[in-house]
Parts: structure tokens; C-alpha cells; sequence
């Protein structure tokens, strides 16, 4: 049996919050950014082809293999035709990731990187050139999309569940993030608004003044 995270009554009906069971990942939305990441345990991010990090910076360089460049050097040249930001895993007691790192140097580590090219930025919002301005709002992008996946790899995606009399009148799932936030506001916006003009007992229209 699955039990709430969150109940109360609200307008004459039962708000029960649960901890979606079934999420789909939020890489399966329509993303900005490509998330590539490498881990001996765990799929992670979106597909792609690169066996280490110097071969994904070397393709999106545009620099050959026999190239003798370092990791730093690789990914200035990198940045030169995308946005890059370094992606971190902790792994203890469940996954959490962010671009920042975390300060726990035994559980946690660079896993992988999110990007977005300037000529997808371009396309994305309808200009000709990706200004400095423009450049730091794509970065939020890419940031609010880490805060979504690390959402789902620590399982906080929630659904409701609205109940009058003990039936299920309404339900929807996939709310990513806590559920103070996004989840439990839309479900209070779902219950039915009882018309001021009905009856509770009968049903009947009552008098206007």
C-alpha cells in the first residue's frame, strides 16, 4: 500500500500527494542543452557516442586526435562554439547532481558536462549573434535543467490525487521538484469550485439577493 506524503482537506475535498512511482525522465523533454555523462554503474543524461571526455571535447572543438592539446586546452577551444558547464554526481544513500560540486570529496565527483551550442542558442531565441547577456540566460537554462534531472534522480516527482467522499475525482502525475512548489498548488487549483449559488444538501439553486 502507498501512502501520502502530504493530505489535507481543501473545499470540501481530500488532497493526497504521493511520490510519483512511475516519473519519466526530464531528458525526455524538449531540452536546450545535451547532457553527456560517464559512470561504470549508472546511465546517466542523454545518449551519445564519446567513450571519454577528451573524445566529446575533441568533436565539439573540431580538433583531431593526433592533436597534442591538454584537457584545459581542449575545452577552451571547445567553448569557442558552445556553452559548457561541468556536471557533478554524489552518490551516497541516492543520486543527487548539480554543476557546482558538492563537498564531499569521497562520494562525489565530476561525471559528465551539459551544453549547448551558440548555433542552438541562436535558433532557440530567434537571433543572430549570442551576446554576453544572452549567453549567461542560456547558462540558467542549462542550470534549471540539472535542477530538474537532479530532481528525478532523487525521486522528488509528485502526483495527486483528489478525493470527495472517499472517490478519486481527479489525479495527475509527473510534477518534478518539491511538492510545496509545483504539485500541491496545481492540485488545490483543481478542486472544484462549489458554486455559491448551489445547496450543499439538495443541489438546488438558491435565491439571488
Amino acid at each position: 500500500m502507498r501512502y501520502p506524503v502530504h493530505e489535507e482537506v481543501y473545499q470540501g475535498h481530500t488532497i493526497k500527494i504521493y511520490q510519483d512511482p512511475d516519473p519519466e525522465s526530464p531528458r525526455e523533454w524538449s531540452n536546450l542543452s545535451t547532457l553527456i555523462c560517464w559512470h561504470r554503474r549508472y546511465r546517466l543524461g542523454d545518449s551519445h557516442r564519446f567513450d571519454n571526455p577528451e573524445a566529446f571535447l575533441r568533436d565539439l572543438a573540431g580538433v583531431s586526435d593526433q592533436s597534442n592539446l591538454s584537457m584545459d586546452r581542449l575545452r577552451g577551444r571547445a567553448e569557442r562554439t558552445a556553452i559548457i558547464l561541468p556536471v557533478f554526481l554524489y552518490d551516497h544513500s541516492g543520486l543527487a547532481m548539480n554543476t557546482i560540486g558538492f563537498h564531499c570529496p569521497w562520494d562525489s565527483g565530476q561525471v559528465g558536462f551539459v551544453y549547448v551550442t551558440f548555433e542552438d542558442v541562436r535558433k532557440e531565441f530567434g537571433v543572430k549573434r549570442a551576446t554576453k547577456t544572452l549567453r549567461e540566460k542560456a547558462e540558467d537554462v542549462l542550470r534549471g535543467e540539472i535542477v530538474d534531472y537532479d530532481a528525478y534522480l532523487g525521486g522528488r516527482v509528485y502526483g495527486y490525487v483528489i478525493e470527495q467522499n472517499g472517490e478519486e475525482v481527479d489525479a495527475c502525475w509527473g510534477f518534478v521538484g518539491d511538492y510545496e512548489t509545483h504539485c500541491l498548488p496545481e492540485a488545490r487549483n483543481a478542486v472544484p469550485r462549489s458554486d455559491p449559488h448551489v445547496t450543499p444538501a439538495t443541489g438546488a439553486l438558491t435565491a439571488s439577493p
